[in-house]
């Protein structure tokens, strides 16, 4: 696929994600979360592009949030981003610093906090409402096995959020592009991916079903893009939560045109 394709592939995928879920509005500023990875890359690239062609006007900056977990140092990225002129600034978290020297078999989740913590205080420096990341479609079929297989609940990562204070929209216009399509366009980009030394860890849930999605990607290719398709067709009714259930007969069932068409539907 040339580079011509991979950015028309992407934009149409990225725009679809902006305009499905209400991500981005006139006058937004909009800041990438850069980690320095080929996803958050791509989604910078994304969204610089699709800023020049869309029907409203908004602004891209990205910032990078330096905890002390770059596996290499980051001034190629930093030449790298000048340029392309892109709107970009640089910030070293201390308390991060301080937690990796107290703590430094820290889990995920603590660490998540406290980057949390530092983004939302960047971003009210930068003057931004929205925050992107960049989550990829691989992300979000991640997330829904995992809370499904070890939380016992059936969710994934949303598209669109906000903060709790809801100063702050948070977005994830990658949720229809895989890894796949990003780590081809950074390569095309020319982009001194920089790795975290998150990404390099094993034996972890994470690690685990990803292994699981790439083997069954090999006998059935689009398999996540049905597990996309299916966090967006909820059959409430059909799942064992009583808020969702007719228990007392007091409505009509209908039949679903998947039960009627699928050989391992059930008859009731």
């Amino acid at each position: 696929m040339s580079k011509k394709d991979m950015e028309k592939a992407l934009l149409k995928k990225v725009g679809e994600a902006v305009a499905r879920f209400k991500m981005i509005r006139d006058g937004d500023r909009v800041a990438v979360a850069l980690s320095g990875g080929k996803d958050s890359l791509t989604l910078m690239d994304a969204l610089i592009l699709l800023q020049r062609r869309a029907p409203i006007h908004f602004t891209v900056c990205a910032f990078t949030v330096e905890q002390g977990k770059f596996l290499r140092p980051f001034e190629p990225m930093a030449q790298y981003l000048k340029s392309r002129n892109v709107d970009w600034s640089y910030h070293t978290d201390n308390p991060s610093l301080k937690l990796l020297e107290d703590q430094p078999t820290h889990g995920c989740d603590l660490c998540s906090r406290f980057r949390r913590r530092a983004v939302y205080q960047i971003a009210k420096g930068l003057g931004a409402n929205v925050i992107a990341f960049g989550h990829t479609a691989d992300d979000f079929c991640e997330s829904f096995l995992r809370n499904a297989l070890f939380n016992g609940r059936v969710s994934s990562l949303p598209p669109t959020t906000y903060s709790r204070e809801r100063d702050f929209r948070l977005i994830r216009p990658l949720v229809y592009v895989n890894e796949a399509l990003t780590s081809r366009y950074a390569e095309s980009m020319g982009a001194p991916v920089i790795p975290c030394g998150c990404s390099q860890r094993t034996g972890t849930v994470r690690k685990g079903l990803r292994d699981i999605l790439g083997d069954m990607e090999h006998q059935y290719p689009h398999i996540k893009e049905t597990l996309l398709s299916a966090m967006g067709k909820i059959e409430t009714s059909r799942l064992l939560d009583p808020r969702y259930l007719d228990l007392d007969g007091e409505t009509i069932g209908e039949t679903t045109e998947a039960d009627e068409g699928s050989p391992f539907a059930i008859v009731e």
